[in-house]
């Protein structure tokens, strides 16, 4: 696997700024689903985890947002699946190549998910539509880490706290 030049810029700037955030080691996922993440970042949540919010709510969601993306009339473009023991960790990965292959994109992705949960009944009960993000209604639903890839080389990881 080349580097690229702009993941060699990023690499270069993350020595050179002091950042010494070291990935997660214990993701068997990585190298199956997607490759080894490159980058990772954690979420502090403004939302509570829902005391409703199980195993089974949170294969529900994944099993849901990914039906609404097949229900579209064009191409299904991204693979929607919960994993973990408990299903806590959401993966998203392109299913087209040249759609998500920079951390730019993927949080396109992430804002375009914002969009859709901000409009969710969830969201208009609490009154929290124009505050929380995705990342908060995946903390809500249980969710610990989402990773995202462009099913290639790049995986990004967000740990949710």
């Amino acid at each position: 696997m080349a580097i690229r030049p702009a993941s060699a810029l990023f690499l270069m700037m993350l020595v050179l700024s002091g950042w010494t955030g070291a990935l997660r080691a214990d993701d068997r996922h990585a190298g199956y689903y997607y490759p080894k993440p490159g980058s990772q970042e954690t979420y502090e949540a403004r939302a509570e985890t829902l005391p409703e919010a199980n195993r089974a709510v949170r294969i529900g969601f994944a099993t849901g947002l990914a039906n609404q993306l097949r229900a579209r009339p064009h191409a299904q473009t991204l693979a929607v699946f919960a994993k973990g023991a408990d299903a806590e960790k959401l993966i998203l990965v392109s299913l087209q190549d040249g759609r998500i292959e920079t951390i730019y994109r993927a949080r396109a992705v992430f804002a375009n998910l914002t969009a859709v949960a901000r409009v969710m009944p969830l969201f208009a009960d609490y009154g929290v539509q124009e505050v929380f993000t995705f990342f908060d209604l995946a903390k809500m639903l249980g969710f610990t880490q989402i990773t995202i890839s462009d099913g290639d080389d790049f995986a990004h990881q967000v740990f949710i706290e």
